[in-house]
């Protein structure tokens, strides 16, 4: 990436295609994988949605499928879209396995989605605007697809921040965040970056949306099985549990990395924001 955080259409669609390469090749553990199937945020980002039976939802980046199959008993149609085939496939079985005659796929990438215009009452991406080469172009397809008043349910890691990460300076704050999304770009070539809180509600304001709701749940992550699941080799494990364990105090106090019972944990920071268009 360049100095100015632009990058250009090339580095755009390598990032896109590093994407599809690593979900593609892990979707199958993506389907079974407790963190994002059974995860504490999504039933609580479904009960503070609270949809409605008449509503037509676009979960965007859906992955396995499990944040649209989750909201697909209480609307009446879903589209779960994502931009790697492979992952598409597994959201139409688990659909198929749950018996949700309502969902459909569609193949889409989240900073240019094929969807008209106001055309839904809820969009929702879950554990996936951190893959993002350009969160504010999402956003702003996101405000342009949603109906007027129509809901925007965003659940993703975050960088610490102020928000987040209370008690440090702006500029240790920065470093930190600098070092995370190292951290997570090291085990996850794919990872563009995640942002924080603040900045995330801020993106949403500028784009027409009004944040209704915005909290943090904590993820607790067992290092070895976090740090293999996307292939990692033994020296890029390594080198993981180093950053992990030597970062400066305002990464350590974001990360929390411990000891349980002879195993290395550590914690992220999930949030979840929603907002309506105004």
């Amino acid at each position: 990436m360049r100095a100015s955080g632009k990058r250009t259409a090339e580095e755009t669609a390598m990032s896109k295609d590093l994407v599809q390469k690593q979900f593609g090749a892990h979707a199958a553990s993506y389907a079974t994988s407790r963190v994002h199937a059974k995860g504490a945020s999504l039933a609580r980002v479904v009960e503070l949605v609270a949809p409605q039976r008449h509503w037509r939802v676009l979960d965007i980046a859906t992955g396995a499928g499990h944040t649209a199959l989750a909201f697909a008993p209480h609307v009446a149609h879903v589209i779960a879209s994502d931009i790697t085939d492979e992952m598409l496939a597994e959201a139409r079985k688990l659909a198929a396995d749950k018996g949700l005659a309502n969902v459909e796929t569609a193949k889409a990438d989240a900073e240019a989605l094929p969807f008209s215009d106001a055309s839904f009452n809820l969009v929702t991406s879950r554990i996936a605007p951190h893959h993002f080469p350009d969160p504010a172009r999402f956003v702003r397809e996101v405000v342009r697809v949603l109906k007027p008043g129509g809901t925007f349910a965003l659940v993703d890691n975050i960088a610490p921040d102020t928000v987040s990460t209370p008690g440090f300076s702006a500029r240790d704050l920065e470093d930190a965040a600098q070092t995370y999304n190292a951290f997570e770009k090291l085990r996850d070539p794919s990872h563009a970056r995640c942002l924080g809180m603040a900045e995330w509600s801020a993106l949403m304001a500028a784009s027409g949306l009004r944040v209704t709701h915005a909290e943090r749940i904590p993820k607790d992550m067992e290092f070895d099985p976090w740090a293999v699941r996307l292939g990692c080799d033994a020296a890029t494990v390594a080198t993981l549990r180093g950053m992990l364990l030597r970062g400066a105090p305002a990464l350590q106090a974001f990360l929390k990395p411990r000891d349980v019972e002879g195993e290395l944990w550590f914690t992220l920071d999930e949030a979840i924001i929603t907002a309506t268009k105004v």
